[in-house]
C-alpha cells in the first residue's frame, strides 16, 4: 500500500523545513508498514522578490510589522525547532530573502524525470543551501552545489537554469494549488483528501498517515 503525500511548500519558509523534518521522522517510525511517497508542490510565499533579494530582517519586520528584536526572538524559536528535526539552521541565520521560482522549476525537474525520491533528495539539499549554509540563492552555483549533493545531473540541471524549461508547469501547480485556497505554507494533502497545515510534530504526522492507511485498507 502506498500513502501519497502532496507537501506544498517552500524553501524560503522555515516553517516548512521543520515541517518536513516532523513528517521524515513520522515516516521513519511507519518503517515498513506501509509506503509513504512524498511529492514536492510549489508554493512562492514572494513571487515578486527582485534579484538580490532583501535583508532578511528589512523583509520580515516590514511583512509583518514586529520589531527586529521580536523578529529575532521568533527566528531562534524555529531554529531550535528546525534543529531537534534534523534541520540546523545557520548559527547566525539567513541573511537574505530570495526568489524560489528556480528552485521549484529544479524540483519540477527531479520529480519528473528522476521521481519522488530524488525530488526529496534536492528538497532536502535546496533547504540546506538556504537555511544551514545560508548563502546567495541567487548564485547559480550555489544551487548547482545542492543538485549534485542530491546525486542528480549538473549539466542538466544548469541547461534548465538557463532556460525558461518547467516555467509553464510550475505555474500551472501553482495556480492549482491556490485554487484549492491554500495560503499558507506547508500544506500537506494526504491521498488527495486529507489536508493537514502548519508545521506539524512527527506524533502528529504518523497518527494522520496510519489511521489514512487503515481507511484505505478497509475500502
Amino acid at each position: 500500500m502506498v500513502v501519497k503525500i502532496d507537501y506544498v511548500s517552500d524553501i524560503a519558509c522555515p516553517w516548512c523545513a521543520v515541517g518536513l523534518g516532523g513528517l521524515e521522522q513520522a515516516i521513519k517510525k511507519i518503517g515498513d508498514a506501509f509506503e509513504v511517497e512524498v511529492h514536492f508542490q510549489p508554493f512562492e510565499l514572494n513571487p515578486d522578490m527582485p534579484p538580490g533579494g532583501q535583508d532578511v530582517f528589512e523583509h520580515l519586520t516590514q511583512k509583518y510589522g514586529k520589531t527586529v528584536d521580536q523578529v529575532r526572538a521568533t527566528q531562534n524559536d524555529i531554529k531550535a525547532r528546525a534543529a531537534a528535526v534534523g534541520y540546523p539552521f545557520h548559527p547566525e541565520g539567513r541573511k537574505h530573502v530570495y526568489n524560489t521560482f528556480n528552485a521549484h522549476r529544479l524540483l519540477h525537474w527531479a520529480g519528473t524525470e528522476h521521481g519522488a525520491q530524488a525530488q526529496h533528495r534536492l528538497k532536502h539539499e535546496l533547504l540546506i543551501t538556504y537555511f544551514q549554509l545560508a548563502v546567495d540563492l541567487d548564485d547559480v552555483q550555489n544551487v548547482l552545489d545542492a543538485v549534485n549533493r542530491a546525486g542528480l545531473d549538473v549539466s542538466r540541471a544548469a541547461k534548465i537554469l538557463a532556460s525558461d524549461e518547467f516555467t509553464t508547469e510550475v505555474r500551472a501547480q501553482q495556480r492549482k494549488y491556490t485554487s484549492m485556497g491554500i495560503q499558507s505554507v506547508p500544506s500537506i494533502i494526504i491521498n488527495d483528501k486529507y489536508l493537514l497545515q502548519g508545521a506539524q510534530p512527527a506524533e502528529a504526522f504518523e497518527q494522520a498517515l496510519r489511521q489514512v492507511a487503515a481507511e484505505s485498507e478497509n475500502n
